[in-house]
């Protein structure tokens, strides 16, 4: 008997299939780990500019392969070909930080802009980093905090600390306290763990004790190093023995 002649599989159908196995919870759970990071490959292979911008965050992290940060790369880089504003922000990381790739804070800024034009929250944050250094652009306090702002104003979190900063230090803006003390209050309960220090620390200032013990035990617990060993010790130094006590359980 003959057999059946097998019907090779186009890209379109890899398309279809990979795409159903991102997006449909009832297959991608039923896949163990190493089926899936197969799937995302091949749909990666096809052009898919969402399976190339996993694939590559898969090859950084070394999440179900092998770490390969020149690889990881590429695979931004392939993603912003379809004008992807998430691709172009983590090619602007790459860049930024150097992943498999010289760094160049010059390059980093271009695609941070390409994905903030087209509204991408973090591209607006990490705009906001280079010029607020002045790295790969001229620094520019105000264009900073533009940027700042308008992250935060698509509830970016970080951004919102950032904007407390800039408000309370006067960098980019008129210094103002009371909105500081605002974007600090958002940036906390958005979840934030600088945010959620600095908010701590002007509740200490205001004489809300409590207020303050619950955010800065909120930031001692989501912070990470150094940041976590440099609150520690703010905190060991404070006159509030209620304050103190939180460096000591965490120290």
């Amino acid at each position: 008997m003959n057999k059946p002649a097998v019907m090779p599989i186009s890209a379109a159908a890899w398309r279809v299939a990979a795409l159903t196995m991102m997006d449909g919870k009832t297959l991608a759970e039923a896949l163990s780990g190493e089926d899936a990071g197969l799937w995302v490959e091949a749909a990666a292979a096809c052009g898919i500019a969402e399976a190339q911008l996993r694939l590559g965050r898969m090859l950084l992290e070394g999440e179900g392969v092998p770490k390969n940060a020149k690889a990881a790369f590429a695979c931004f880089q392939a993603a912003t070909q379809s004008g992807d504003a998430e691709a172009h922000n983590m090619l602007g990381r790459a860049y930024e930080n150097g992943w498999g790739v010289a760094a160049d804070a010059k390059v980093a800024a271009l695609h941070y802009q390409l994905a903030a034009d087209q509204g991408l929250d973090w591209a607006d944050y990490n705009l906001g980093h280079l010029y607020l250094n002045g790295l790969g652009v001229m620094r520019d306090a105000a264009r900073a905090f533009a940027h700042y702002a308008r992250a935060a104003g698509n509830g970016h979190p970080r951004a919102m600390s950032l904007m407390g900063r800039c408000l309370e230090n006067g960098w980019g803006v008129d210094a103002d306290a009371a909105a500081a003390r605002d974007w600090y209050r958002q940036s906390a309960e958005g979840g934030y763990f600088r945010g959620a220090y600095n908010f701590a620390h002007i509740l200490a200032g205001e004489g809300d004790i409590a207020g303050a013990a619950h955010w800065f035990s909120f930031a001692l617990e989501k912070a990470w190093e150094p940041s976590l060993s440099i609150m520690i010790k703010a905190l060991s130094s404070r006159p509030e023995p209620e304050l103190r006590a939180l460096a000591r359980l965490r120290g």
